[in-house]
Protein backbone atom coordinates (compact mmCIF):
# COMPACT_ATOMS: atom_id res chain seq x y z
CA UNK A 1 0.00 0.00 0.00
CA UNK A 2 1.58 3.23 -1.14
CA UNK A 3 2.13 5.84 1.90
CA UNK A 4 -0.08 8.88 1.90
CA UNK A 5 1.45 12.24 2.81
CA UNK A 6 -0.85 15.42 3.33
CA UNK A 7 1.24 18.48 3.02
CA UNK A 8 -0.06 21.91 4.55
CA UNK A 9 1.05 25.19 3.32
CA UNK A 10 1.08 27.43 5.99
CA UNK A 11 1.65 31.07 6.69
CA UNK A 12 0.97 33.08 10.23
CA UNK A 13 -2.42 31.31 10.65
CA UNK A 14 -1.85 29.86 14.21
CA UNK A 15 -5.78 29.87 15.31
CA UNK A 16 -6.15 27.85 11.69
CA UNK A 17 -3.73 25.85 12.28
CA UNK A 18 -5.01 24.74 15.70
CA UNK A 19 -7.85 23.27 13.95
CA UNK A 20 -6.71 22.14 11.16
CA UNK A 21 -4.00 19.72 12.20
CA UNK A 22 -5.78 17.40 14.18
CA UNK A 23 -8.30 17.38 11.88
CA UNK A 24 -6.43 16.22 8.63
CA UNK A 25 -4.09 14.23 11.11
CA UNK A 26 -6.69 12.04 11.85
CA UNK A 27 -7.64 11.42 8.23
CA UNK A 28 -4.36 10.67 7.74
CA UNK A 29 -3.66 8.42 10.64
CA UNK A 30 -6.86 5.83 9.36
CA UNK A 31 -4.93 4.92 6.26
CA UNK A 32 -1.10 5.00 8.04
CA UNK A 33 -0.51 8.15 6.91
CA UNK A 34 1.40 11.54 8.18
CA UNK A 35 1.32 15.40 8.25
CA UNK A 36 3.56 17.40 6.67
CA UNK A 37 3.82 21.10 7.59
CA UNK A 38 5.32 23.27 4.77
CA UNK A 39 5.84 26.49 7.20
CA UNK A 40 6.54 29.40 4.61
CA UNK A 41 6.96 32.22 7.34
CA UNK A 42 10.74 33.39 7.19
CA UNK A 43 10.45 33.69 11.28
CA UNK A 44 8.93 30.04 11.38
CA UNK A 45 6.49 31.10 13.55
CA UNK A 46 4.54 27.40 13.22
CA UNK A 47 7.59 25.43 14.35
CA UNK A 48 6.88 25.33 18.41
CA UNK A 49 3.48 24.44 17.88
CA UNK A 50 3.89 21.72 15.26
CA UNK A 51 7.24 20.52 16.94
CA UNK A 52 5.73 20.71 20.45
CA UNK A 53 2.55 18.01 19.23
CA UNK A 54 5.27 15.50 19.81
CA UNK A 55 3.66 13.16 17.26
CA UNK A 56 5.73 11.36 14.55
CA UNK A 57 3.28 11.15 12.23
CA UNK A 58 3.56 15.23 11.73
CA UNK A 59 6.57 16.35 10.22
CA UNK A 60 7.73 20.56 10.37
CA UNK A 61 9.79 22.05 7.49
CA UNK A 62 10.63 25.73 7.31
CA UNK A 63 10.51 27.58 3.50
CA UNK A 64 11.29 30.77 4.10
CA UNK A 65 11.62 31.70 0.37
CA UNK A 66 8.25 33.75 -0.19
CA UNK A 67 5.54 32.61 -2.23
CA UNK A 68 2.84 29.93 -2.22
CA UNK A 69 4.65 28.11 -5.40
CA UNK A 70 8.00 27.99 -2.99
CA UNK A 71 5.88 26.40 -0.57
CA UNK A 72 4.48 23.79 -2.67
CA UNK A 73 7.79 23.22 -4.14
CA UNK A 74 9.78 22.28 -1.10
CA UNK A 75 6.39 19.63 -0.65
CA UNK A 76 7.52 18.08 -3.60
CA UNK A 77 10.74 18.07 -2.85
CA UNK A 78 10.48 16.30 0.98
CA UNK A 79 8.32 13.25 -0.25
CA UNK A 80 9.60 10.31 -3.23
CA UNK A 81 6.77 7.63 -4.61
CA UNK A 82 4.03 8.55 -2.09
CA UNK A 83 0.59 9.53 -2.51
CA UNK A 84 0.51 13.40 -2.12
CA UNK A 85 -1.95 15.21 -0.93
CA UNK A 86 -2.01 18.88 -0.72
CA UNK A 87 -4.39 20.93 1.39
CA UNK A 88 -4.56 24.54 2.70
CA UNK A 89 -4.47 25.82 6.53
CA UNK A 90 -7.58 27.43 6.50
CA UNK A 91 -9.64 23.91 5.47
CA UNK A 92 -11.38 21.60 7.45
CA UNK A 93 -12.11 17.98 5.57
CA UNK A 94 -15.28 15.80 6.24
CA UNK A 95 -15.09 12.58 7.53
CA UNK A 96 -14.49 9.78 4.90
CA UNK A 97 -12.64 12.93 2.63
CA UNK A 98 -9.29 10.90 2.19
CA UNK A 99 -11.14 7.44 1.91
CA UNK A 100 -13.27 9.45 -1.12
CA UNK A 101 -9.89 10.61 -2.87
CA UNK A 102 -8.46 7.10 -2.40
CA UNK A 103 -11.03 5.18 -3.74
CA UNK A 104 -11.40 7.49 -6.66
CA UNK A 105 -7.86 6.95 -7.23
CA UNK A 106 -8.66 2.87 -7.31
CA UNK A 107 -11.38 3.60 -9.27
CA UNK A 108 -10.19 5.79 -11.88
CA UNK A 109 -6.75 4.71 -12.23
CA UNK A 110 -5.70 8.39 -12.75
CA UNK A 111 -2.36 9.92 -11.23
CA UNK A 112 -4.50 13.06 -9.87
CA UNK A 113 -7.60 13.12 -8.35
CA UNK A 114 -8.86 16.87 -7.51
CA UNK A 115 -11.40 17.14 -4.67
CA UNK A 116 -14.66 19.33 -3.55
CA UNK A 117 -14.19 22.70 -1.74
CA UNK A 118 -17.41 24.45 -0.02
CA UNK A 119 -17.18 27.46 1.15
CA UNK A 120 -18.87 28.27 5.02
CA UNK A 121 -18.14 31.81 6.63
CA UNK A 122 -16.96 32.24 10.12
CA UNK A 123 -19.77 34.74 10.67
CA UNK A 124 -23.00 35.34 8.76
CA UNK A 125 -22.82 36.66 5.29
CA UNK A 126 -24.27 39.53 3.89
CA UNK A 127 -27.17 38.83 1.65
CA UNK A 128 -25.51 40.09 -1.38
CA UNK A 129 -23.23 37.46 -0.73
CA UNK A 130 -25.39 34.69 -0.52
CA UNK A 131 -27.81 35.60 -3.59
CA UNK A 132 -24.76 36.21 -6.01
CA UNK A 133 -23.22 32.73 -4.94
CA UNK A 134 -19.90 34.66 -5.18
CA UNK A 135 -18.33 31.82 -2.77
CA UNK A 136 -19.65 29.08 -4.55
CA UNK A 137 -17.20 26.77 -6.26
CA UNK A 138 -17.52 24.32 -9.22
CA UNK A 139 -19.31 20.03 -8.70
CA UNK A 140 -19.13 18.01 -11.12
CA UNK A 141 -19.89 14.31 -11.10
CA UNK A 142 -17.14 12.01 -9.70
CA UNK A 143 -15.24 10.56 -12.16
CA UNK A 144 -15.27 13.56 -14.59
CA UNK A 145 -11.92 14.16 -16.59
CA UNK A 146 -10.85 17.86 -15.77
CA UNK A 147 -7.59 19.65 -17.17
CA UNK A 148 -7.44 22.08 -14.35
CA UNK A 149 -7.54 22.35 -10.72
CA UNK A 150 -6.77 24.01 -7.71
CA UNK A 151 -4.00 22.78 -5.07
CA UNK A 152 -6.50 23.08 -1.98
CA UNK A 153 -7.63 19.54 -2.03
CA UNK A 154 -5.32 17.52 -4.81
CA UNK A 155 -4.05 14.06 -4.52
CA UNK A 156 -0.88 13.74 -6.74
CA UNK A 157 0.34 9.61 -7.62
CA UNK A 158 3.98 10.90 -7.06
CA UNK A 159 5.32 7.68 -8.84
CA UNK A 160 3.72 8.87 -11.98
CA UNK A 161 3.88 12.94 -11.77
CA UNK A 162 7.47 13.13 -10.27
CA UNK A 163 9.33 11.39 -13.43
CA UNK A 164 7.36 14.39 -15.35
CA UNK A 165 9.86 16.22 -13.70
CA UNK A 166 7.09 19.21 -13.28
CA UNK A 167 6.90 21.26 -10.58
CA UNK A 168 5.32 24.83 -9.64
CA UNK A 169 6.79 27.95 -11.81
CA UNK A 170 7.76 30.22 -8.63
CA UNK A 171 7.15 33.34 -10.96
CA UNK A 172 4.10 33.11 -9.90
CA UNK A 173 4.40 32.56 -6.33
CA UNK A 174 3.53 36.29 -5.38
CA UNK A 175 0.61 36.19 -8.41
CA UNK A 176 -1.38 32.95 -7.80
CA UNK A 177 -1.90 31.28 -10.95
CA UNK A 178 1.00 28.21 -10.11
CA UNK A 179 -1.52 25.82 -9.55
CA UNK A 180 -3.14 26.66 -12.91
CA UNK A 181 -0.04 25.94 -14.66
CA UNK A 182 1.06 23.20 -12.89
CA UNK A 183 -1.96 20.89 -12.94
CA UNK A 184 -2.35 22.13 -16.73
CA UNK A 185 1.19 20.79 -17.17
CA UNK A 186 0.79 17.68 -15.99
CA UNK A 187 -2.60 16.77 -18.18
CA UNK A 188 -0.68 17.60 -20.94
CA UNK A 189 2.00 15.48 -19.90
CA UNK A 190 -0.37 12.79 -20.61
CA UNK A 191 -1.53 12.07 -16.72
CA UNK A 192 -5.45 11.83 -16.32
CA UNK A 193 -6.92 13.65 -14.29
CA UNK A 194 -10.17 13.48 -12.92
CA UNK A 195 -12.87 14.96 -10.33
CA UNK A 196 -14.11 13.30 -6.63
CA UNK A 197 -17.24 14.94 -5.34
CA UNK A 198 -17.15 12.71 -2.33
CA UNK A 199 -13.53 14.21 -1.25
CA UNK A 200 -14.83 17.50 0.19
CA UNK A 201 -12.80 19.56 2.36
CA UNK A 202 -14.65 23.14 3.91
CA UNK A 203 -12.97 26.12 2.94
CA UNK A 204 -13.18 28.80 5.88
CA UNK A 205 -14.05 32.29 4.64
CA UNK A 206 -12.85 35.26 6.86
CA UNK A 207 -15.33 37.95 7.50
CA UNK A 208 -12.65 40.60 6.13
CA UNK A 209 -12.46 38.34 2.40
CA UNK A 210 -16.53 38.79 2.71
CA UNK A 211 -16.70 42.50 0.67
CA UNK A 212 -17.06 43.51 -2.42
CA UNK A 213 -13.31 44.61 -2.97
CA UNK A 214 -12.13 41.59 -2.34
CA UNK A 215 -14.51 39.69 -4.74
CA UNK A 216 -13.42 42.11 -7.57
CA UNK A 217 -9.40 41.54 -6.80
CA UNK A 218 -9.81 37.99 -6.68
CA UNK A 219 -11.83 38.40 -10.05
CA UNK A 220 -9.00 40.37 -11.88
CA UNK A 221 -6.29 38.13 -10.53
CA UNK A 222 -7.73 35.10 -11.79
CA UNK A 223 -8.08 36.67 -15.25
CA UNK A 224 -4.84 37.69 -15.10
CA UNK A 225 -3.31 34.42 -14.49
CA UNK A 226 -5.36 32.22 -16.26
CA UNK A 227 -3.97 34.68 -19.40
CA UNK A 228 -0.07 34.22 -18.04
CA UNK A 229 -0.48 30.81 -17.38
CA UNK A 230 -1.28 30.04 -21.33
CA UNK A 231 1.62 32.53 -22.30
CA UNK A 232 3.89 29.81 -20.39
CA UNK A 233 2.30 26.41 -22.03
CA UNK A 234 2.53 28.25 -25.53
CA UNK A 235 5.52 26.30 -26.96
CA UNK A 236 6.21 28.81 -29.76
CA UNK A 237 6.70 32.30 -30.82
CA UNK A 238 3.24 32.19 -33.35
CA UNK A 239 1.27 30.48 -30.39
CA UNK A 240 2.07 32.71 -27.73
CA UNK A 241 0.83 35.32 -29.92
CA UNK A 242 -2.29 33.56 -30.54
CA UNK A 243 -2.70 33.15 -27.07
CA UNK A 244 -2.30 37.26 -26.89
CA UNK A 245 -5.01 37.73 -29.30
CA UNK A 246 -7.29 34.92 -28.23
CA UNK A 247 -6.95 36.21 -24.40
CA UNK A 248 -7.82 40.04 -25.24
CA UNK A 249 -10.67 38.97 -27.21
CA UNK A 250 -12.01 37.08 -24.31
CA UNK A 251 -11.46 39.61 -22.27
CA UNK A 252 -12.96 42.46 -24.03
CA UNK A 253 -16.10 40.25 -24.66
CA UNK A 254 -16.33 39.96 -20.72
CA UNK A 255 -15.41 43.91 -20.15
CA UNK A 256 -18.21 44.47 -22.71
CA UNK A 257 -21.06 41.88 -20.91
CA UNK A 258 -20.32 43.06 -17.94
CA UNK A 259 -20.49 47.08 -18.73
CA UNK A 260 -23.73 45.94 -19.74
CA UNK A 261 -24.60 43.96 -17.07
CA UNK A 262 -23.73 46.88 -14.51
CA UNK A 263 -26.05 49.47 -16.73
CA UNK A 264 -29.06 46.95 -16.75
CA UNK A 265 -27.97 46.91 -12.67
CA UNK A 266 -27.85 50.40 -11.73
CA UNK A 267 -31.55 50.86 -14.24
CA UNK A 268 -33.35 48.39 -12.11
CA UNK A 269 -31.85 49.01 -9.06
CA UNK A 270 -30.28 45.42 -8.51
CA UNK A 271 -26.88 45.89 -6.79
CA UNK A 272 -26.39 41.96 -6.89
CA UNK A 273 -26.72 42.15 -10.75
CA UNK A 274 -24.42 45.33 -10.63
CA UNK A 275 -21.34 43.64 -8.66
CA UNK A 276 -21.78 40.60 -11.24
CA UNK A 277 -21.08 42.65 -13.94
CA UNK A 278 -18.25 44.53 -12.28
CA UNK A 279 -17.03 41.46 -11.46
CA UNK A 280 -17.14 39.93 -15.24
CA UNK A 281 -15.59 42.92 -16.11
CA UNK A 282 -12.35 43.02 -13.66
CA UNK A 283 -12.09 38.99 -15.14
CA UNK A 284 -12.07 40.65 -18.48
CA UNK A 285 -9.37 43.60 -17.38
CA UNK A 286 -7.49 40.66 -15.92
CA UNK A 287 -7.07 38.71 -18.87
CA UNK A 288 -5.86 41.53 -20.81
CA UNK A 289 -3.62 43.07 -18.61
CA UNK A 290 -2.21 39.25 -18.53
CA UNK A 291 -2.17 38.81 -22.31
CA UNK A 292 -0.11 42.26 -22.56
CA UNK A 293 2.72 41.19 -20.14
CA UNK A 294 1.61 42.57 -17.04
CA UNK A 295 1.32 41.07 -13.37
CA UNK A 296 -1.21 41.28 -10.88
CA UNK A 297 0.16 40.21 -7.54
CA UNK A 298 -2.12 39.10 -4.94
CA UNK A 299 0.06 37.53 -1.93
CA UNK A 300 1.92 40.14 -0.91
CA UNK A 301 3.42 40.46 3.00
CA UNK A 302 2.46 44.02 4.52
CA UNK A 303 5.95 44.34 5.52
CA UNK A 304 8.27 42.93 2.84
CA UNK A 305 7.56 45.07 -0.98
CA UNK A 306 7.21 42.30 -3.36
CA UNK A 307 6.70 38.90 -1.32
CA UNK A 308 4.07 36.76 -0.42
CA UNK A 309 2.67 34.11 1.43
CA UNK A 310 1.04 30.70 1.56
CA UNK A 311 -2.79 30.53 0.42
CA UNK A 312 -5.52 29.29 -2.13
CA UNK A 313 -5.52 30.48 -5.47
Amino acid sequence: MTRVVVAMLTYRRPEDLRVAVPAFLAEARRHGGSLLIVDNDPDGSARDYVVGLGDDAVRYVHEPRPGIAAGRNRALAEVSDELLVFVDDDERPVDGWLQALLDCRDASGAAVVVGAVVSEFEEQPPGWVVAGGFFDRRRLPTGTHVDVAATNNLLLDMARVGPTGTRFDEAFGLSGGSDTLFTRTLVRAGLPMVWCDEAVVVDMVPAARMTREWVLARARRSGNSASRAELVLAASAGEKLGVRARYVGRGLVRVAGGSARVALGALRRQDVRRLTGRRNVMRGRGMISGALGQVVYEYRRPTTTGSGGAGSV
